[in-house]
């Protein structure tokens, strides 16, 4: 569904992502691990076209995307859920869900709400809250509600877990989990490296800038060089 080869990115002279290739195939939950500054959000934000590649290519459902337009690649149906949730705060709950849904037709946008608020009850409840009052745990749900609502046959998530208590991460994964089984393919990139694995069906290790192991979650979690450095073990 999605292929990587041999990706590099600069910002400015400062050579970030280098010689990267990964792939996810359809129905996957992929991981991206790594330590902090490893240039994890730096891939999601040239797949979905925020930066640019110098090289190498970025190929979508078998057409290229690395020259496309962010909101074209949204279009062609992969979201991204970013760092930090990036909530529209001034907005209610329910604008920031219909602003996910602006690629869709009216007509579905009523049953995309419907699915949105099975997932997350607790957007339901505060449908009218302004958004930049909800808890953190809050408002990831109702950045991974937006990007859902664009129907992505790929969602790119990126730290979901950040900041929230141990018992939010945990119902966080539960709500990955399910969207997983309810079709939509996977990228995942998180801190949390047990979680993440736990949850994966392959997994990329990223270390300054370039990818170091890869696996399926479990020969991953099992490693002990990633328990070492990951998972403290």
């Amino acid at each position: 569904m999605l292929k990587i080869q041999n990706i590099n990115v600069y910002y400015g002279a400062i050579h970030a992502i280098k010689d990267v290739s990964l792939e996810v195939n359809e129905g996957e939950i992929v991981t991206l691990i790594g330590a902090n500054g490893a240039g994890k959000s730096t891939v999601l934000k040239t797949i979905s076209g925020l930066l640019r590649t110098k090289t190498g290519s970025i190929s979508f459902m078998d057409k290229s995307i690395a020259a496309t337009p962010s909101h074209k690649i949204v279009e062609a149906g992969l979201a991204h859920v970013p760092e930090g949730r990036r909530i529209f705060a001034q907005m209610s709950v329910l604008e920031n869900l219909e602003m996910g849904a602006y690629t869709q037709t009216k007509k579905s946008i009523s049953e995309d709400l419907d699915n949105v608020f099975e997932l997350f009850p607790r957007l339901l409840e505060r449908k009218k809250q302004v958004a930049g009052t909800l808890s953190g745990g809050e408002q990831q749900m109702l950045a991974m509600g937006r990007a859902l609502m664009s129907k992505p046959t790929l969602l790119m998530l990126d730290e979901p877990s950040m900041g929230l208590a141990p018992l939010l991460v945990e119902q966080i994964f539960e709500i990955i989990s399910s969207m997983h089984k309810s079709g939509t393919t996977i990228l995942l990139v998180e801190q949390n490296a047990q979680m993440a694995l736990s949850v994966a069906d392959r997994a990329y290790v990223l270390e300054t800038g370039s990818i170091a192991l890869s696996g399926t979650g479990k020969e991953l979690a099992e490693s002990d060089s990633i328990k070492k450095a990951y998972l403290g073990g």
